[in-house]
């Protein structure tokens, strides 16, 4: 029986071209792959969704079980789907939004349901919820565009007091580093919000953590393992957009060179960090490690990381002995565990 994967790519955010790099890699691992049908889903920066030039939609009506075909010869009837691989990135598509309507459709898809997705992606909720969870993240201050333009001088003082320079500017849903500024002083500050601001209504200014960039791939549902973590060499003063995409002289350096009591410290904390923000079926964690001070920070959570040929996470795994067809069938079958876990779950209550 051959299986339907659609896999969902572009989307309206920021991030777009970076999905579709992404999903040309899944897609191309998912063909090598036995008895599975692609189904390649590009929704354009309208929020248009296209099949094969042809617009189509997921329903939330769970009787329909597929793409509803809007145009064509066939529109009017539905393709079914035995699975949604989303390779979204950023605002309508990681933030929980897709995966609301995939609930709903009640189809099984890959990676991290409505909660996860929502807060793995809201910088500010993250770093709250594991703050919660007693886990080491950053000191940071956060604002509205409203609070921003009420009291400016007021969030500049306290960044200067509290945090420092140079510090990290950031929108709070956003990723692929689009619209992250680092500031060295006040006037740059103030440039950096207005940057974040074209692309989110809250910022998060973050203290810079001195130290070295680790990354940890998580693959699991309730029992997740971490890879081998990798250490990032940014060709540039920070790991921004044109260093993790455009440039190809950022080093990787798998595994990472790391004593081993760090080594599994930092896989430990992308376990604990998965966990805790109730996450599925993978994502990748970013660190900063101070290897003398033995000191670990966790910087963030990516729940539908980079898969273009430079990123981290299929990277990992393949040295952790993973290679990637073999990652991408596993992150099938933890998608289709998910779902029939959830079909498990009563609708009804009787008193």
């Amino acid at each position: 029986m051959i299986k339907k994967v659609a896999v969902l790519y572009g989307g309206r955010s920021g991030e777009h071209e970076v999905s579709v790099r992404s999903a040309a890699a899944v897609m191309d691992g998912l063909k090598q792959l036995n008895n599975l049908e692609v189904l390649p889903v590009f929704i354009a920066k309208d929020g248009t969704w296209l099949l094969h030039g042809n617009r189509v939609a997921f329903l939330p009506d769970p009787n329909i079980g597929g793409l509803y075909l809007l145009e064509g010869e066939s529109a009017g009837q539905v393709l079914t789907v035995d699975v949604v691989f989303p390779v979204l990135h950023g605002p309508y598509g990681e933030d929980g939004t897709i995966q609301g309507l995939l609930e709903l459709a009640r189809l099984p898809y890959v990676g991290a349901g409505v909660a996860g997705s929502a807060v793995g992606m809201d910088k500010i909720l993250m770093k709250a919820v594991l703050q919660a969870a007693g886990l080491p993240v950053g000191e940071y201050i956060w604002f509205t565009a409203t609070g921003w333009t009420q009291r400016k001088q007021e969030y500049v003082a306290t960044v200067g007091e509290k945090l420092g320079y140079p510090c990290f500017v950031k929108p709070a849903n956003l990723g692929s580093s689009v619209g992250i500024t680092k500031a060295y002083n006040s006037e740059e500050l103030i440039a950096a919000v207005a940057e974040a601001l074209q692309y989110d209504r809250r910022v998060l200014v973050e203290k810079m953590l001195a130290g070295l960039e680790i990354e940890c791939s998580v693959l699991g549902n309730d029992d997740p393992l971490a890879s081998l973590p990798g250490q990032i060499i940014p060709c540039n003063d920070f790991y921004d957009y044109r260093a993790k995409y455009l440039d190809d002289r950022s080093r990787l350096i798998i595994p990472a060179e790391l004593p081993p009591e760090t080594t599994e410290k930092v896989r430990e904390l992308a376990v604990k960090t998965f966990t805790a923000l109730d996450c599925a079926g993978y994502a990748r964690v970013d660190f900063f490690v101070q290897v003398e001070e033995g000191r670990v920070w966790i910087n963030e959570i990516n729940t539908i990381p980079g898969f273009t040929a430079i990123s981290m996470y299929p990277k990992l795994w393949e040295a952790s002995g993973l290679p990637f067809p073999r990652l991408l069938q596993k992150m099938l079958e933890l998608a289709e565990e998910r779902a029939r876990q959830t079909a498990s779950l009563k609708t009804e209550y009787e008193s």
